[in-house]
């Protein structure tokens, strides 16, 4: 591994969008080479929402708004985001996103991880 990388988000392969409507994601771990970060991109659509959430077994995360706005829910709670909000969740804490009329765009931040990943994929309801 070299002592430093430089990768641009945008230019990684978006790997969600073909798979999930309305969503972006462009996942830079593995083009980082690091051994504790990965940091991905993310867009979605003006009004897109999330339709499952996700937690993980170990692996902390934070999302960094970088454009819009909208709303993230974690665990029973909903919270309304604006850009440059910064948002740190441990791993047991169940997310999901809601971007608003303008749209979302965040960086997500994760650290360590086990081997193949620890996201666990679940069903929520917005409640609205």
């Amino acid at each position: 591994m070299t002592n430093f990388t430089i990768v641009n988000l945008k230019e990684i392969d978006d790997s969600v969008s073909g798979r999930v409507p309305g969503i972006e994601g462009r996942f830079g771990r593995s083009h980082l080479g690091s051994e504790h970060l990965g940091i991905s991109y993310f867009r979605y659509a003006p009004g897109t929402r999330a339709s499952a959430g996700h937690h993980h077994r170990e692996q902390e995360e934070a999302y960094v708004v970088i454009a819009g706005s909208g709303r993230i829910k974690l665990d029973d709670e909903i919270h309304e985001l604006r850009q440059w909000d910064v948002v740190r969740m441990s791993p047991s804490v169940i997310r999901a996103l809601e971007a608003g009329e303008d749209g979302l765009e965040f960086i997500a931040i994760g650290s360590d991880r086990p081997e193949g990943g620890d996201g666990v994929q679940l069903p929520i309801e917005w409640g609205d």
